[in-house]
């Protein structure tokens, strides 16, 4: 298997993309895959909640002093045969804003070229695009999938978002609705979950509801194949293709162009956040 490498992009705040990294890495550890986590969300720092011990370097040393990867990934305890590992983001406001450079996002780019090389799955952790380690890591993947909660909010973040993304020049593979059952702007729903950070994951493990949420956003977002069974073998709301891949779709199910990659300029768009 190539390694596939998800940029999962929070719609709005607090939509639950960090949780949702984790649960994804646990869940393909389960599986047997070496699961590598990278933060691009510096701001918000909320996969370093879920590390223990000391992190250091973070993720803005490795981008501000072009450090390896391997210098800052953190082990993070999992079942199954498989392993994950993280690269989290905790560092003061100047570092920072270091880290939110055109050049710091090249930087980024490098780490995730990295990553595939050293993992079967790498997920990255990333805010609402407008700063440019988070284009970088957009441009730098192989799947987009947009995170939100299943509320009227989250659509329409999801739908700021996706105008956002074509003014980059790309586009999503996928909507993952968080703390909801059902959900119709999304194409996978995750169930809440009330585990707290030092708890988690818990879908290397879990069977009920909320893992076979986390296996539906796996296949929909990293195009993955799970083979477990959760809760009597059946997983919940599900939807393939999402309703702007289907629409681009023709007769024979062919799927039009994406627009051109700005990754495919050199270096990265320049997107100086405020």
């Amino acid at each position: 298997m190539s390694t596939n490498v998800t940029s999962l992009v929070g719609a709005v705040g607090g939509a639950g993309t960090t949780r949702l990294c984790i649960e994804l890495a646990g869940l393909f550890a389960a599986e047997g895959d070496r699961a590598v986590v990278l933060d691009a969300a510096y701001a918000t720092q909320g996969l370093a909640d879920h590390m223990d011990g000391r992190i250091d370097p973070d993720a803005t040393a490795l981008v501000t002093a072009d450090r390896p990867l391997a210098d800052g990934l953190v082990g993070l305890d999992t079942a199954g045969d498989g392993t994950v590992e993280a690269l989290p983001a905790r560092a003061s406001f100047e570092r920072l804003a270091r880290a939110k450079t055109p050049e710091a996002a090249r930087r980024f780019e490098s780490l995730l070229a990295e990553a595939r090389e050293h993992a079967d799955r790498v997920l990255v952790d990333v805010p609402p695009v407008a700063a440019n380690q988070a284009v970088a890591a957009v441009n730098a993947a192989d799947r987009v999938a947009l995170v939100a909660p299943g509320t009227t909010r989250g659509a329409d973040g999801v739908a700021r978002l996706r105008d956002r993304l074509a003014d980059i020049g790309t586009e999503a593979d996928a909507v993952v609705a968080t703390r909801a059952v059902e959900c119709d702007f999304a194409d996978a729903c995750v169930p809440a979950d009330d585990a707290e950070p030092g708890e988690t994951p818990v879908a290397d493990t879990a069977d009920g509801a909320f893992a076979a949420g986390v296996a539906a956003a796996a296949e929909v977002a990293c195009d993955a194949e799970i083979e477990r069974s959760f809760d009597g073998g059946l997983l919940p709301y599900r939807r393939s293709p999402s309703p702007e891949r289907a629409s681009a779709s023709g007769s024979d199910g062919s799927t039009a162009s994406a627009p051109a990659s700005a990754s495919s300029a050199p270096g990265i768009v320049p997107w100086v956040s405020t």
